[in-house]
């Protein structure tokens, strides 16, 4: 009897990669392409050609089959997942009308209108209109509506990037429960569209009939059509089911399914994350995401563009670790960790804040990036530690938050994403957590969390627990150091817990003075 598999589609920021994996969750075979996050006809937009995802998904699946032995007709079932928050409009026949306006994209819509009706003094009397505000600004459809009327009133369907590949994938306008996270009118509570008298529906003319039907992560999306098929070489009407976004699906493929693990994403967004069956807000009015687990939710706080620094930096300044590390024969990574076990923990007083893009709540709309305590004892590697260690700052402090909010102590934490390939990273973590720090046994935890929604969709596990069981693992572990967790605790909180509150009236002047960022 032939041995069965699960491909999973990950349609990243910066890569498209086909994954075979076994019904064990080992992944036996990998197809890989890189992509351009985006292109920007102006500064701040950030814009993407939707047939460009399509056709690197051919390319990964290409790629997977010339590495493998393995048969296309052993694949049991499909999973998708992709980046969050990218947007799609499609006419009547399918065709995108424009490019794609990618997550990263600052671009901000003009608030033509206040909210009306009772959710208007509702928000006026809670002190949320900034929130609102924040949402009516970021809101692409409103963006559309007001700059490209023409492409508006042609748009039959709008779609998250999810939604556009599931499409290409069956022919039907469906989409994840998983994947529905960005400005349009949804109701995280109940996992559903918005009703009729919700006020998103105020912020652009989305009409119902514009989105696609919602099924829960482990329904089914529908069948390979065949031209699908011929484009990925898979069999006509294969299975596609439903799964979730990239960060949910990370989540589960980590094997954090129980509210005190907290799963952190070392990725583009830096994300620390919980699973939950209760709906909690991790910052007040700022819901929870839907879990790659039906009916659950995900506890998210965010940091934008959190290890989109790391590669600045790479790019910036480690040139010279790039170069010797080529000439090596070894990862540029092994070079890296070099770099910042080369400087002591706390970066001898060099403190990061990292808000390279401004929130809506936490930290605000003016909020911007900050290094603090330079001397003439720094260099590039203390700069490079003190932003790994910025971004741990900011997402224990999400840890707290969490667990203010839920009442569960977190204990345990699993790293996945670029940045868990780093052993400094993570003893660094584990340090500033005093935490262990587990390291999933597989890198590609997000195409795991895919293939663990097609393995329960078709029955091949009776739930999510046993399914996650039998199909996760933790590899290496990093234990915290005491007298390292100590220093890091009183840098934390005394050092990093105010830097926003007394720097924060200086970004508003920067804010008036500059006009940057704008509102």
């Amino acid at each position: 009897m032939q041995s069965q598999y699960i491909l999973s589609i990950d349609n990243g920021t910066q890569s498209v990669r086909a994954l075979l994996f076994d019904l064990q969750g080992q992944l036996v075979a990998k197809g890989k392409v890189e992509i351009e996050p985006y292109f920007s006809k102006q500064p701040g937009w950030a814009e993407q050609d939707p047939e460009y995802y399509w056709q690197s998904a051919g390319e990964a699946c290409k790629a997977l089959w010339a590495s493998t032995d393995i048969t296309p007709d052993q694949v049991l079932g499909l999973g998708l997942t992709t980046q969050r928050g990218t947007m799609i409009n499609l006419d009547a026949k399918g065709s995108p009308l424009r490019p794609a306006i990618i997550w990263l994209d600052q671009r901000q819509a003009e608030i033509e209108k206040p909210i009306k009706g009772m959710w208007g003094l509702l928000f006026k009397l809670l002190g949320l209109n900034p929130v609102i505000e924040g949402f009516q600004r970021k809101a692409q459809a409103a963006w559309i509506e007001q700059n490209q009327p023409d492409v508006w009133q042609k748009t039959h369907k709008f779609l998250l990037l999810s939604g556009y590949l599931t499409y290409r994938l069956t022919g039907e306008y469906k989409d994840s429960v998983g994947c529905t996270v960005g400005y349009l009118p949804f109701d995280y509570k109940h996992h559903k569209w918005a009703g009729k008298s919700d006020w998103k529906w105020q912020v652009a003319n989305v009409k119902d009939s514009m989105l696609p039907e919602l099924v829960k992560p482990g329904e089914s999306l529908g069948e390979l059509t065949i031209q699908a098929a011929q484009h990925l070489g898979l069999p006509q009407g294969l299975p596609v089911i439903a799964c979730a976004s990239d960060k949910a699906c990370e989540v589960i493929g980590s094997g954090a399914l129980d509210p005190h693990v907290a799963c952190l994403s070392y990725g583009t967004t830096a994300t620390i994350n919980t699973t939950t069956y209760k709906y909690v807000e991790p910052v007040q009015f700022i819901p929870p995401y839907p879990a790659a687990i039906p009916d659950a939710y995900n506890t998210e706080v965010m940091i934008y563009r959190g290890f989109w620094m790391v590669s600045w930096f790479k790019k910036q300044f480690g040139l010279r670790e790039q170069q010797m590390a080529n000439d090596r024969g070894v990862a540029p990574e092994v070079l890296f960790d070099e770099l910042v076990n080369s400087v002591p923990a706390g970066s001898m007083g060099l403190m990061l804040q990292p808000y390279w893009s401004p929130g809506t709540r936490t930290p605000g709309p003016e909020a911007k990036g900050a290094v603090i305590g330079f001397g003439d004892v720094h260099t590039r590697a203390h700069l490079y530690r003190s932003i790994l260690e910025g971004l741990a700052y900011g997402l224990r402090e999400g840890k707290e938050r969490i667990e203010k909010r839920s009442g569960v102590n977190i204990t345990k934490l699993r790293i996945s994403g670029g940045g868990s390939q780093s052993d400094a990273a993570m003893q660094l973590t584990a340090n500033i957590f005093n935490l262990p720090a587990e390291r999933p046994s597989t890198y590609e935890t997000s195409g795991l969390g895919a293939a663990i929604n097609v393995a329960v969709g078709l029955g091949k596990y009776q739930n999510y627990d046993t399914a996650i069981d039998a199909m996760t693992s933790v590899g290496e572990v990093f234990e915290p150091d005491f007298q390292t967790s100590r220093l890091y605790d009183q840098l934390y909180k005394n050092v990093y817990l105010k830097m926003y509150k007394r720097l924060q009236p200086l970004y508003k002047q920067i804010k008036e003075i500059t006009g940057y960022p704008k509102a």
